[in-house]
């Protein structure tokens, strides 16, 4: 017989491993554990079973793989954390004993952590990086938005910044830019990279609150921006390749140097790098021709033919729409946030320009003849020309989600704006609530119910409360069958009251041997609603028990859908009625005011 294994030897109590046991067992500090967890992408994990996890202890505790400690522990960089906390202690003693010229040495020892390894590590393919990427662009994003401040060092700041304009050039030179959507958060961009999708936000140009900035603890946010900076870097590298272009790129007045030196006066370097973003890159061997046609890959792998069109339907759009902008020439007032403009129009072949005297790296001015639209937030312009259109800045974004040019009518100074609809909805997602009119751009059928609701709407009243005067050219005709039905009515009563009485007999006996149609009898919805209910039920208690928690959360969810899109309804039925109300009252007050003027 084998040797017997004690308790929680095996199965879940061998499993897992506590925080304070991993840092005893790794000699690190809480601080730098937390770091390289951080870096390495390991996370605490639950057990399925907390009690025998912890080996009869109740208490909630953060668990983590043993597996992944005894991985953290091969890791090169653990030794410079150990080396780090050493030099540190030195610094101190060399502090309070105010040795400079010790404290100088040591700060001149301090190992740097080189993340290379850990990114081609976490990362094996391209592809990879790629599919991770969300978080790490919103993350640079924000801190390519902070100020100079004391609670982040520059060096974040600075290095974000040069990554993501980096990041938003290689977009411009692949037209890869496919959705855009403006929220309270910031804008949303997704762009299509090697086939796939990349989505981040680029936050709002805010003010920030010191009384609430300083609250913050940056020490984590900084262990990702270390990992992300690396990774982008070598992720703009991959890209900026692909197009034959040179990294690092060099771009027009605007430099690392000068970023720095910058760094007190945010608009000036806004203005310099929103100019970038105006400008191509150079390119290895020259420029790539924009007008050079891309043929549509044939599938003859795909057998089904409805597949096959449909693919075929994709790229078509996608090529139109890299094309949408092309040949307009696009001015934006001073009023109108550039960056996300500037860099939309440029993603899809548009020439944009601004005022030279305001900001720099203008192409042309505003009195330029060949502009066909401009940008304007304000409800009135002083002087207008007539060889363009003004529009509203939700006219771009709309533009770029429908994937063709929307008509300016609605977009003009002044209007009321119709819902900029978000492009990042599940078609496929089930209990989900979905706006009139976006599902009139779904179906156009709805489309035009919705043109006649609104136009039913507008009309003055009484003009379609003609319904009682149908014409009566019929009743003559609906008379004269009247009379025909009683007097055949009448013709057989007097039949069946000379039949003898022996004939009345034989044929209620033949009526009696007669087969009849059977009658239908009505289901009762509420049995077939209980039986529905009792072979539900039944399924459920078919459930194992390791996927019940599952279920029980994907019927949460359902409910929680339900509710938001039940919610959303009764909030859109009440807006609709308090406009039409609005509607009906105007109206009232024109026919009013028509009244005492005639």
């Amino acid at each position: 017989m084998g040797k017997m294994k004690k308790k929680y030897e095996s199965g879940e109590g061998a499993r897992y491993i506590t925080r304070n046991r991993a840092l005893k067992y790794l000699q690190l500090t809480l601080k730098d554990f937390r770091r390289l967890c951080i870096l390495k992408g390991i996370y605490p994990r639950e057990p399925k079973n907390r009690k025998r996890a912890q080996k009869g202890d109740t208490s909630i505790r953060t668990l983590y793989y043993k597996k992944d400690i005894q991985f953290l522990s091969h890791e090169p960089n653990i030794w410079k954390l150990r080396e780090l906390k050493v030099i540190y202690k030195k610094m101190c003693r060399a502090k309070s004993l105010k040795e400079k010229d010790d404290v100088v040495k040591y700060r001149d020892r301090i190992p740097l952590l080189k993340l290379d390894h850990i990114v081609k590590e976490r990362y094996p393919t391209f592809i990879d990086a790629l599919r991770d990427l969300d978080d790490c662009l919103t993350l640079l994003f924000l801190f390519a938005a902070f100020p100079k401040t004391g609670k982040v060092p520059e060096k974040y700041v600075t290095f974000s910044r040069r990554l993501t304009v980096e990041f938003m050039h290689y977009v411009i030179a692949a037209k890869a830019l496919r959705k855009v959507f403006i929220s309270i958060k910031g804008y949303y961009f997704q762009a299509e990279i090697k086939g796939q999708s990349v989505t981040w936000i680029v936050p709002h140009q805010f003010v920030i609150d010191r009384g609430h900035y300083m609250d913050v603890d940056f020490q984590v946010m900084l262990n990702f921006v270390d990992f992300y900076q690396v990774l982008l870097g070598f992720v703009n590298f991959r890209l900026y390749h692909s197009l034959n272009m040179t990294y690092p790129p060099t771009f027009p007045g605007y430099s690392a140097v000068d970023s720095e030196k910058n760094l007190v006066d945010e608009e000036v370097y806004a203005s310099e790098r929103i100019a970038s973003l105006n400008v191509d890159l150079a390119r290895v061997g020259g420029s790539v021709g924009e007008d050079e046609e891309e043929g549509i890959d044939e599938f003859p792998m795909i057998e089904d033919q409805e597949q096959l069109e449909e693919l075929k339907k994709k790229a078509e759009q996608v090529k139109t729409q890299k094309r949408l902008f092309k040949g307009l020439k696009i001015f934006i007032n001073r009023e109108v946030p550039r960056e996300p403009l500037v860099f939309v129009i440029r993603c899809l072949g548009g020439q944009v320009s601004w005022s030279k005297t305001t900001f720099i790296g203008a192409t042309f001015d505003e009195s330029d003849e060949t502009i066909t639209h401009q940008i304007v937030d304000r409800p009135m312009v002083d002087k207008q020309y007539i060889s363009r259109y003004y529009v509203q800045p939700q006219w771009v974004f709309d533009s770029v989600n429908a994937c063709e040019l929307l008509p300016v009518e609605k977009y003009f100074i002044g209007a009321v704006l119709p819902p900029h609809l978000s492009p990042f909805q599940s078609e496929h997602k089930l209990d989900q609530y979905m706006p009139p009119e976006e599902l009139a751009l779904q179906d156009p059928e709805m489309a035009k119910q919705l043109d006649e609701v609104s136009g039913d709407e507008s009309s003055e009243p009484g003009e379609d409360d003609i319904e009682g005067g149908s014409c009566d050219e019929d009743d003559g005709e609906v008379e004269s069958d009247q009379e025909s039905d009683e007097k055949m009515k009448q013709n057989v009563e007097d039949v069946e009251e000379g039949m003898d009485e022996l004939e009345k007999e034989r044929q209620r006996k033949k009526n009696m041997m007669s087969v009849k149609a059977g009658k239908v009898v009505p289901a009762d919805p509420y049995a077939s609603k209980k039986q529905e209910r009792e072979d539900y039920r039944l399924r459920v208690t078919m459930i194992r028990n390791k996927h019940r928690k599952l279920y029980h959360s994907m019927v949460k969810g359902q409910k929680k859908r339900k509710t938001e899109a039940w919610l959303l309804r009764k909030k859109r039925t009440r807006y609709e009625e308090e406009q039409s109300q609005k509607r009906k009252e105007q109206r009232r007050e024109q026919i009013l005011a028509q009244a005492e003027a005639s």
